[in-house]
């Protein structure tokens, strides 16, 4: 992936600039997520929190995800747009979405989290490996 690139809302109220590569690009079919995406999953890369540089005014919202943590959704309070997340158990990474991109190609998914929780009628890449769950190093494990 090219270093760095941006991202925001449909608006433009909320931009970002990413200076570091991901940690990881994921697709996460867990409830929480198909409800804040309107689909059967949602698409997004971790990256250190530092190397994200958030302007605009999100708003936000939090709440208990299935694991016991607490996920904090960024979000444009004009648009509505997901923008970006923060998971408790991961306080040193910020998860912004792929579809806030503003180039959603350079996303290249590696992995399924919470496959246990999929849709029927989600297709995802069957070459993409699967956990059942989140992994335990990510705070999963339940």
């Amino acid at each position: 992936m090219t270093v760095p690139f941006e991202g925001g809302c449909k608006c433009g109220a909320v931009r970002y600039t990413c200076t570091a590569e991901p940690m990881a690009a994921v697709h996460c079919q867990c409830r929480d997520c198909q409800k804040d995406s309107g689909s059967g999953h949602a698409s997004h890369l971790m990256v250190p929190k530092p190397a994200l540089a958030i302007s605009g005014d999100p708003s936000f919202y939090d709440y208990a995800a299935d694991s016991g943590n607490t996920v904090t959704r960024g979000f444009c309070g004009v648009c509505g747009v997901w923008v970006y997340s923060q998971n408790s158990c991961m306080p040193d990474a910020l998860f912004p979405t792929a579809g806030s991109l503003d180039d959603p190609e350079i996303f290249k998914p590696q992995m399924v989290v919470f496959a246990s929780r999929a849709t029927s009628w989600d297709y995802l890449d069957p070459e993409l490996p699967r956990m059942a769950e989140m992994p335990d190093a990510a705070g999963g494990g339940k």
